[in-house]
């Protein structure tokens, strides 16, 4: 047996974490399948007819997590390139980027990522003159955290030919819109092959470490490329490691058939992920209904419903699914009137069945949560952006004033409602951390918006799974793929964040298994090792 042809597998002597024992003990892998699940004492019987006894000591066993929204190359960039999430203001962003060109001589194109203006004592990024200096003229492309805004060199902006035309364009400050995209896509064509994969294979191996066993990379035109996109998928199929679902964020128009048979072709599962509605919140660009309180507008409309009533009406009839990237809430209104034409058009039980999905929808009302829950669509939500940015005194606060604030990212109202929450990063915008994912939507800042440690934890398991129409995976029942993951981790709760949430009983007797303790401060699990398709990857 190796890792690329697996055999029969016996864990045990730790905790298993399954519905269907809540007091198991061990588990048995037979190929990528898991084949049992039971006790100790049962597990006796296999002990002589496996090809390899995992004696787990204690340990915890989980499905392994899904992360529903990644980009992958730009987060094996950001782990092998210019981090500049750490900067502590102006003067230290340009200190570590004149550092890094100093040790990166030979680099076409320096890139970046991570810079937050709005964490410094004064909150202007760099401006184009301060960046020339820093990196002796050469190109040099580094995002924001939310990679809705960049900064770029004069050399850099010389490359794309009519910039300065291009809405988003500044002369001195952060480039958004058209004129950020057009600056993004010269940058990563910079890239060489060899570069390209080893960022992508950079990424897939942090996934893996991280007890991730499935990735959604949300690809597109105005994002990475098809060629990012093709190779990517290529290089998960090819090495083993965690499985790659790809979505390809194009819309379809008048166009619609060739736009959907280049998704087919390309090999994703759908035209959704980052298919932009609006922006984001933090490079005010996120489209409101009301303005911005620090600034006088309400950000920035890509799609208008029509476009998306269009896309979502090609979509469904072609059996693919569709999806947006939503974040103000005038854009989620965007979404919820356009894929209500659709259902309008084709009747809502096929939309529904098509469980076509929403990243982000961070500002939700609770009109707006019953129509995603009539409609059937999936909620790929980031609750870390509520750890970064939530708060009173948060970005989001800034952005909005407290008040708007305290309503986004509601996840207790959508589950109430019945909406399907798959979790995930955005990364590289924030880090691949699940367990500090769960956490984060276990103890979000607005208290009225927790939800339970297990119903987090679902939701970026299963749901996960779910939110491509694969119902039986991301869960240990025997039959289920043998994708899980083993931790380290201290003694094992029901826990209860807040009493606003569906309560259930902590009697051992009640059959409800435990979750590590994710009390903030407490130390996260330890990934130990990582299978996929009953192969170690980690």
């Amino acid at each position: 047996m190796n890792e690329r042809t697996p055999g029969t597998v016996l864990l045990r002597g730790g905790t298993v974490y399954s519905p269907a024992d809540p007091f198991a003990t061990a588990m048995v892998v037979e190929g990528g399948t898991v084949a049992w699940i039971g006790s100790e004492g049962a597990a006796d019987a296999f002990a002589d007819g496996v090809d390899e006894v995992v004696q787990l000591d204690g340990a915890l066993v989980t499905p392994a997590f899904t992360d529903a929204h990644v980009h992958a190359t730009a987060t094996g960039l950001a782990l092998t390139g210019l981090d500049l999430s750490a900067a502590r203001d102006r003067a230290d962003a340009l200190a570590r980027i004149t550092a890094y060109a100093a040790d990166h001589p030979g680099d076409r194109i320096l890139l970046g990522h991570g810079w937050d203006a709005a964490r410094w004592p004064d909150p202007r990024p760099p401006a184009r003159a301060e960046l020339d200096a820093a990196t002796g003229g050469r190109p040099l492309y580094a995002s924001r955290a939310d990679v809705h805004s960049a900064l770029a060199t004069s050399a850099l902006r010389d490359l794309v030919p009519g910039l300065a035309d291009r809405a988003g364009h500044d002369a001195d400050g952060p480039l958004t819109r058209d004129a950020h995209h057009a600056v993004r896509r010269t940058a990563l064509a910079s890239l060489g092959d060899g570069q390209r994969r080893a960022a992508q294979r950079a990424a897939l191996r942090q996934a893996a470490a991280m007890g991730i066993g499935s990735l959604h990379e949300c690809a597109g035109p105005d994002i990475s490329g098809e060629d990012d996109f093709t190779g990517l998928l290529r290089l998960a199929a090819e090495e083993p490691g965690p499985r790659v679902v790809g979505y390809w964020a194009e819309a379809a128009g008048p166009d619609a058939p060739e736009v959907l048979e280049k998704v087919r072709d390309l090999g994703a599962v759908g035209a959704a992920g980052d298919l932009f509605v609006d922006g984001a919140l933090g490079s005010h660009t996120a489209c409101l209904r009301r303005p911005y309180a620090d600034a006088g507008h309400t950000g920035t409309a890509y799609l208008t419903a029509d476009r998306i009533a269009d896309h979502v009406t090609a979509c469904t009839d072609a059996g693919i699914q569709a999806g947006f990237h939503a974040i103000g809430d005038a854009a989620v209104d965007a979404v919820l009137t356009g894929v209500r034409q659709a259902a309008d058009r084709l009747g809502i039980a096929r939309v529904r069945a098509a469980r076509h999905r929403v990243e982000h929808a961070e500002m939700l009302d609770e009109d707006a949560v019953a129509a995603f829950a009539d409609l059937g669509l999936t909620a790929s939500v980031q609750p870390a952006f509520d750890a970064a940015w939530g708060g009173d005194d948060g970005m989001y606060a800034t952005r909005l004033g407290a008040d708007r604030a305290r309503g986004l990212n509601p996840y207790a109202a959508l589950l109430r409602a019945g909406v399907p929450l798959a979790l995930g990063s955005d990364s590289p915008v924030t880090p691949l951390d699940p367990w500090g994912t769960v956490r984060a939507a276990a103890f979000h800042r607005t208290a009225a918006h927790r939800i339970s440690v297990r119903a987090a934890f679902t939701a970026h398991t299963r749901g996960g799974w779910r939110a491509v129409g694969r119902d039986g995976g991301g869960v240990l029942v025997p039959g289920a793929p043998a994708d899980y993951a083993v931790w380290r981790t201290g003694d094992l709760v029901v826990q209860i964040p807040d009493d606003r949430v569906a309560n259930w009983s902590t009697d051992p007797r009640s059959g409800t298994p435990g979750l590590p303790d994710l009390t903030p401060g407490l130390p996260l699990p330890r990934c130990l090792r990582t299978v996929v398709g009953g192969r170690t990857v980690h």
